[in-house]
């Protein structure tokens, strides 16, 4: 049986190389045959969510690659909804409640509170933050 991670990312999309290392190496772990069992984006990492982000043609879109993950590997992506909306990173039901006519965070990228972050480093065999 291999080994399970859960990776709290805490770094944006663009501007530090926090999320991008930490998308390599979930990259890496399958690779290696091991399970990623959760993602949890924290603080300004809840920006990897963000939907409008734009990347120019030669940069790689670290959002969509992050969806492209969670749906090859069946898991979804929880997004601190505190952290997110403090951001502006709403799904269509918080974009709703707060009487904003858009929203920006689509799935598999789901908001969720801190409870799924503590089951994520309680039930996972290694919790690794970037």
């Amino acid at each position: 049986m291999s080994l399970s991670f859960a990776l709290l990312v805490t770094g944006p999309a663009y501007g530090t190389q926090s999320a991008s290392t930490a998308y390599r190496f979930a990259l890496s772990l399958i690779e290696q045959g091991y399970r990623l069992s959760h993602l949890f984006f924290y603080q300004d990492g809840v920006c990897n969510g963000n939907e409008l982000h734009a990347p120019a043609s030669d940069e790689s879109n670290l959002v969509a690659l992050w969806r492209e993950l969670a749906i090859g590997q069946g898991i979804r992506i929880d997004v601190c909804v505190a952290a997110a909306m403090r951001r502006g990173v709403l799904d269509e039901t918080e974009a709703k409640g707060a009487g904003k006519v858009q929203f920006n965070l689509q799935a598999p990228f789901c908001l969720s509170g801190l409870g799924q972050l503590a089951e994520a480093s309680l039930t996972a065999d290694r919790f690794v933050q970037f």
